[in-house]
């Protein structure tokens, strides 16, 4: 890795504080991580995958002596040269192995293969909420990461939308956005459209169908081990229906709720009740937001959680978010930030319109 994407040591360091600190409260001696975002945070943007569908081929053990990864044989050479920060020890498992056999040997070691470093040892699952509250906080150079991947992704959909057509199947237009994706070193994770006859979609894998006069474009794109979440729409010839365009403005009083609520020291629970509330009051039905997820938090997992009225994860300053209230026809998601002036778009390309809305710039539908 190179350049902005280089590992920060400065980066590093924090995130191990903030780990040893949640052993030293949980008066625990080792925690293994082994699932793809609290590697990648972890790891300062190491792609911990081969597959997109597969498991990690690495696990890392951090103790109050260092950090240890254990990698498969057939991979390691690779993570050494490619994607691991330096000073890390390395220990290898053949691919066929597990990969906490890794960490057997080690002192305090528990049962080879299990991924757990001794009986007092603690895996990701024991402290699910403390690692998201680790990871919430962005820091400097995962953030300016974070800033060019959500400035790239906004940059690819303008350019796939801007050159789309009618006839263009759905298909076609979902390969131009994972295409520009792609060559920006970003992996499409999620990547729908919905043309005219599919509007009633939320969840639209493209198909062959022309788009027709108007279409939903949805991607998620991970570089970096972060995730930038992004909608956008796009009409041709005459302006979109009046009930679509009613609904547009509707849909951005709902977002706004969702902005409001997000401040530092709330919860997601309150900033994911206070949204679903603003539904009826802008005018759909008020359980409109039962019928498709709301978003939440963001960054190293599409939603890191998913925001629902059972999540207490508390706010946190330069945390990500990307909410994405909906409706018949209509949809917005951006991926955003909660700075110290409030909530800061990230998923931005100038070139795209956008309309004023509660003193933020949002996304207009595109029209052709």
């Amino acid at each position: 890795m190179t350049g902005s994407s280089a590992p920060s040591a400065a980066d590093r360091a924090v995130k191990r504080a903030r780990l040893l600190a949640i052993l030293e409260e949980r008066d625990a001696e080792s925690l293994v991580l082994s699932s793809h975002g609290a590697l990648a945070w972890y790891l300062d943007g190491a792609r911990t995958h081969t597959s997109l569908m597969g498991d990690p081929v690495l696990q890392v053990r951090v103790d109050r002596d260092g950090d240890r990864v254990s990698a498969f044989s057939n991979e390691a050479a690779r993570l050494l040269a490619e994607e691991l920060p330096s000073g890390i020890e390395v220990s290898t498992v053949p691919w066929f192995g597990a990969l906490g056999d890794g960490f057997a040997d080690s002192a305090g070691a528990g049962e080879a293969g299990s991924g757990v470093a001794g009986p007092r040892s603690l895996v990701e699952s024991d402290i699910a909420a403390e690692l998201r509250a680790a990871r919430a906080s962005l820091l400097p150079a995962e953030l300016a990461r974070y800033r060019a991947l959500c400035s790239d992704a906004a940059e690819v959909m303008t350019d796939a939308l801007a050159a789309a057509s009618p006839v263009q199947p759905e298909r076609a237009l979902a390969a131009s956005v994972g295409a520009g994706l792609l060559e920006r070193g970003a992996d499409p994770l999620v990547l729908m459209v919905s043309g005219s006859a599919r509007a009633g979609y939320r969840h639209p894998l493209p198909r062959d169908e022309p788009v027709g006069s108007r279409a939903m474009v949805v991607a998620c794109a991970r570089r970096h081990g972060m995730i930038a979440n992004i909608t956008r729409w796009v009409s041709f010839g005459a302006p979109a229906a009046d009930a679509f365009a009613d609904a547009g403005a509707r849909i951005l009083e709902v977002e706004a709720a969702y902005f409001d609520a997000t401040t530092a020291g709330a919860t997601l629970r309150s900033a994911f009740e206070a949204g679903c509330a603003a539904y009826g009051e802008a005018g759909f039905a008020a359980d409109e937001w039962r019928n498709h997820h709301q978003g939440g938090a963001a960054g190293y997992n599409g939603r890191d959680p998913r925001a629902t009225s059972r999540v207490p994860d508390l706010v946190q300053l330069n945390q990500a978010f990307a909410w994405n209230p909906s409706a018949p026809g209509v949809k917005i998601e951006d991926t955003v930030l909660l700075g110290s002036s409030g909530i800061e778009s990230l998923t931005v390309d100038p070139r795209w319109p956008t309309v004023q809305h509660a003193g933020r710039a949002r996304p207009a539908e595109l029209r052709l």
